[in-house]
């Protein structure tokens, strides 16, 4: 939520970007002061907030440089609802296709799952002390002290039969539930199985008739909705180990302490306030300048008419309720090799005032994203094979030519960006991976030096013909 990271300055949220993301600082200010903004607005006078509109940003530059990385990892600082779609998936209005207000529904989709996830984390003691009583009721049924057992929710052969019991009955129960309750909170009973119900999907094979006149996905899916809340509840029994009875419980109990109209609502204001959609391949609908105005061209034009109502703000119908987007953050990128920023309509163009031009990656780039990320390719290589005990390592000459035969490579083929590093780390260490474990056993320490890259990848740049090594 924009509250919880309020203390983020634009510095600190740049600081953060580098962590996961090589070069690139113009965009990273940009869309560092377009996060501060959206707070800066929630606390603006009232009667300003609602005239502050977002600075949309378009991001032009080459697959592979960081456009997208940088969107992702910006939602996660603002822990921000956030989606990415593709323009080019979308079709005009009359079409068969995806229309583009349903990158407004999935990003509500996105909301309503991340508010949901928190309310369920703010209840999850309650919810524990509930799946607790749940276990042992199945192993040890409560008996009222009156003598009756009283009725479980969840199923198991029961230890009593139901006659009326004695107080001193009743008091024994409660002690040997105590001792058992124990032994569950320690996980000693994790291994024994148990018989609980579990909810059901209310709708199994229900669907609505498409093409009835003005039904949307919206329509649909609140008809889904309204048909499943009508259906009576059903449950199956499931026999399972009390570990895996604690999973499956746990989430039903959260869900059931959660007010899910309250979900929704808060959901609804989350992506209006904080949402972010970012838009790749936006230079695929614009319409190329030099072909004239027919083909293909009127159905990019189309797109791009439909995406101007939803980023200049109108009310989308979800199934959650209607979402005004007058307040999502829009990020469009496009490497326009073919078309240029100026195709796009000029409607939809004012709409993107923010147009930031990210740098083709250099030799020094590739190395430092090898060495320098939280999440480097080097750091995931490693980290896969430490899972089977090989402590696997890089020299600092190694990266280097590493870096040096991927920038060789987008020079003579195609410029993929980044993306080239995960084909020259896969060839390199593809054969390591197929021996471990079976020539190559636990404990063992793997060191990468320049000379086992040039071993390795040896004609990969000499040989001009590498179609092979593209993505």
């Amino acid at each position: 939520m924009l509250d919880s990271n309020s203390f983020l300055t634009p510095a600190q949220i740049v600081a953060e970007l580098d962590k996961y993301i090589i070069g690139q600082h113009d965009a990273k200010r940009h869309v560092a002061i377009a996060l501060r903004n959206r707070w800066r607005r929630l606390h603006a006078p009232a009667d300003m907030q609602r005239e502050i509109v977002p600075n949309n940003i378009l991001m032009i530059g080459s697959t592979g440089v960081g456009k997208t990385e940088i969107a992702r990892r910006l939602a996660a600082i603002a822990d921000a609802p956030f989606t990415k779609v593709e323009a080019s998936k979308f079709t005009e209005v009359g079409y068969v296709g995806r229309d583009v207000e349903s990158m407004v529904r999935d990003l509500v989709e996105q909301s309503v799952n991340q508010v949901k996830q928190r309310r369920k984390e703010a209840v999850k003691v309650q919810a524990a002390q509930a799946v607790e009583d749940l276990i042992l009721d199945a192993l040890i049924p409560p008996v009222t002290s009156g003598g009756g057992a009283s009725k479980s929710s969840v199923g198991f052969g029961g230890a009593t039969d139901g006659a009326a019991m004695p107080e001193s009955d009743y008091e024994l129960n409660e002690r040997t539930r105590d001792k058992f309750r124990e032994k569950i909170r320690n996980g000693e009973l994790d291994e024994r199985k148990i018989e609980i119900k579990v909810a059901q999907n209310n709708t199994p094979g229900i669907g609505v008739v498409g093409g009835a006149p003005g039904m949307d996905e919206a329509s649909m899916a609140g008809i889904q909705d309204m048909i499943g809340a009508m259906l009576p509840k059903k449950t199956r029994k499931r026999k399972v180990t009390i570990a895996e009875a604690r999973k499956i419980l746990l989430d039903e109990e959260a869900a059931k302490l959660i007010d899910m109209d309250e979900v929704k609502d808060e959901a609804i204001r989350q992506a209006e306030n904080a949402g972010i959609i970012f838009i790749d391949e936006i230079d695929k609908v614009a319409s190329r300048s030099s072909k004239g105005g027919g083909g293909p061209d009127v159905s990019r034009e189309g797109v791009q008419r439909d995406l101007l109502p939803i980023v200049e703000g109108s009310a989308v119908s979800t199934k959650y309720g209607i979402v005004n987007t007058d307040h999502i953050l829009f990020i469009a990128a496009g490497a326009f090799h073919v078309a240029k920023p100026s195709d796009l309509i000029p409607e939809l163009q004012g709409r993107f005032p923010i147009r930031v031009e990210l740098q083709s990656l250099t030799k020094e780039d590739f190395f430092r994203i090898l060495k320098d990320p939280k999440s480097a390719l080097t750091k995931q290589y490693e980290a896969l094979l430490q899972a089977e005990e090989v402590f696997l390592s890089f020299e600092d000459s190694a990266l280097e030519r590493l870096a040096e035969i991927a920038f060789e490579v987008n020079a003579e083929v195609e410029n993929i960006g980044a993306r080239r590093l995960h084909t020259v780390m896969s060839r390199l260490l593809n054969d390591i991976l197929f021996d471990v474990p079976d020539l190559i056993g636990p404990n063992a320490r793997i060191v990468i030096d320049r000379e086992l890259v040039d071993e390795r990848l040896q004609g990969m740049v000499r040989n001009r013909d590498v179609s092979q090594y593209i993505l």
